[in-house]
């Protein structure tokens, strides 16, 4: 397990706690995943972060006037000690822990679905329940278009894939072709 890792397991458990005390664990998931986005994946932002001729305290000043509206007060202050203390990098990891834990104690799972066209709502509920039953949770859906499957889904649930592809099931039978074939 990697140092950040480990430090973002720690910064995860206590704000899941306090999370579960105020009654807002899925409003925090959703305010991590929009600092993961906007920290990570804006360029812009993420030099602004990183610079090292930008003080700290000029940092924190920008992030409070442009988050303070949009992140409970727990958040923030999770922001500003970890923008403090020059652990930014770990914000993924935060967030991945965080789910992972709450998912945990509330029964949900994350899966990621990947298909050939964009799944309608119904396509995945549809998923969802089934793989529901499989997992004994309740699964919410992230459809990812993959244009390189033949057919058929490929779902990630944690670390476990469900190969159901048209690509998968080939490969599997090219596999036991060969291994009747060595006999």
């Amino acid at each position: 397990m990697s140092r950040n890792t480990v430090i973002a397991k720690r910064y995860a458990k206590a704000l899941y706690s306090a999370a579960v005390e105020q009654g807002i664990t899925l409003e925090v998931e959703e305010q991590l995943k929009a600092i993961v986005e906007t920290l990570h994946l804006d360029a812009e932002v993420k030099r602004f972060i990183i610079a090292p001729r930008i003080s700290q305290s000029d940092k924190l000043a920008v992030l409070r006037t442009v988050l303070q509206d949009k992140l409970s007060p727990m958040v923030m202050n999770t922001v500003e000690l970890l923008v403090e203390r020059g652990r930014t990098d770990i914000f993924p990891d935060l967030l991945a822990t965080y789910i992972k834990i709450e998912g945990d104690a509330l029964g949900i799972g994350d899966a990621t679905v990947y298909s050939t066209y964009e799944l309608s709502e119904t396509e995945q509920a549809a998923v969802a329940a089934e793989f529901g039953q499989l997992v004994n949770r309740t699964i919410r859906v992230t459809n990812v278009v993959d244009k390189s499957l033949l057919g058929g889904l490929k779902v990630y649930i944690g670390d476990t894939l469900y190969d159901g592809s048209l690509s998968g099931k080939l490969e599997r039978l090219e596999k036991s072709f060969n291994d009747k074939h060595r006999r």
